[in-house]
């Protein structure tokens, strides 16, 4: 049997919720992001037409399109729409995975006997929007690269199917850029020897892929020829992560106990964004040598940034010790997740604080979690939950 996987993507969403709750917003450029020094979130169609991009500083995006109008973000809203379309898509497909806050995969193998998929999967899209007023692209192929790549195709407010018999000739004039596991520094290694579209990189040798792309190279051979088996993964949302330290005798070193919840945020704070997470609530326990157990917790803005998790996290903990006894148990706990990428939580973010952040997820990825980080959050180890 022939999958049938469906890649659907909400236009522009932050500025689409933005534009639902204040109608004088349509048809003008909009920036999403906060402040001077912060980077774009996301931004219109009209303002990409004078190059604006997500993630490039906003000073810079401003300079390039100066009439836009920034506006600050309100991830508590854009949660609130995240959740009403996903209820809507999943009450209506078998299978349903939620890639972030406004993508998603369906799996409709099998539904052409009873309703074609493609037909099926507008009246979907048709039904996001009229439940929601929210725009939505989509594309239907037979592996999640091609529906994908054609939804990027489709936008904005469009649709497309992908056939199997038209899949190389779709690929085939486009950049390798389409190709969703190609960044700027595999493309322009990719450009130095002449591979710029994907039908040059599906003709190229796997071995030779190999040796210059490492173990990716045989993967990015398969994806530049339609070929991805990747499977959809059930839609489930992930409540919270924790890390918990008990001291093998209890403790009265607060230095150090600060020390240990730096080190335990920051770890936290890595795999929110290794798995592409956000948190709006932070929770600290501690546990005294009597065994009474006290939690305090604390909203905010969603974030994945160690240093406003650490911030909190040591204000939650002056906040609740309160007793100057010794401590058998300090936790820390992140929950109000919702699924995004990092550049999700830039509003207060800077270029450079995106950078450093970046450069040590590639360290810890790399060399493991304990490579880099805070030299106060490395006099003690946690165990993370």
């Amino acid at each position: 049997m022939e999958r049938a996987i469906v890649h659907m993507d909400l236009d522009t969403f932050f500025v689409s919720c933005e534009r639902k709750n204040n109608s004088k917003l349509n048809g003008i450029p909009i920036i999403i992001g906060g402040g001077d020094r912060g980077v774009v979130a996301s931004c219109s169609y009209e303002s990409r037409r004078f190059g604006v991009r997500s993630a490039m500083p906003i000073k810079m995006a401003l300079k390039l399109c100066p009439d836009a109008k920034v506006i600050r973000g309100d991830m508590d809203l854009y949660s609130k729409m995240s959740h009403e379309v996903t209820e809507i898509i999943e009450e209506k497909v078998p299978l349903m995975e939620k890639a972030s806050i406004d993508e998603f995969y369906l799996d409709l193998s099998g539904m052409d006997k009873f309703f074609g998929c493609y037909q099926w999967t507008q009246e979907i899209a048709s039904s996001v929007t009229k439940e929601t007023g929210l725009p939505i692209s989509f594309a239907l192929s037979n592996n999640k690269t091609v529906s994908k790549i054609g939804t990027g195709e489709a936008k904005p407010d469009g649709h497309m199917e992908i056939k199997q018999a038209m899949i190389r000739p779709f690929l085939n004039p486009l950049s390798v850029r389409k190709i969703p596991m190609v960044g700027a520094e595999t493309y322009k290694l990719l450009s130095r020897i002449g591979i710029r579209t994907i039908h040059t990189l599906s003709e190229m040798p796997k071995d030779v892929l190999q040796k210059i792309l490492g173990k990716n190279g045989q993967e990015l051979w398969r994806k530049a020829n339609g070929i991805d088996d990747t499977p959809i993964i059930p839609y489930s949302e992930r409540k919270s992560i924790s890390s918990e330290h008990t001291f093998s005798q209890d403790s009265i070193d607060i230095t150090g106990i600060k020390s240990l919840i730096t080190g335990m945020a920051e770890h936290l704070a890595n795999q929110l964004r290794a798995e592409k997470w956000l948190t709006s609530t932070i929770v600290v326990k501690i546990r005294y040598s009597n065994f009474d157990t006290e939690t305090k917790q604390c909203r905010v803005s969603y974030t994945s940034a160690d240093h406003t998790i650490c911030k909190y996290a040591l204000e939650l903990f002056d906040k609740i010790y309160s007793r100057r006894m010794r401590i058998r148990l300090v936790g820390l706990k992140l929950t109000g997740l919702v699924h995004g990428e990092y550049q999700m939580n830039i509003f207060e973010d800077t270029q450079d604080i995106m950078n450093l952040y970046q450069s040590m997820d590639y360290i810890k990825a790399r060399f493991g979690k304990n490579a880099v980080g805070r030299a106060s959050g490395f006099n003690f180890q946690s165990s993370p939950k």
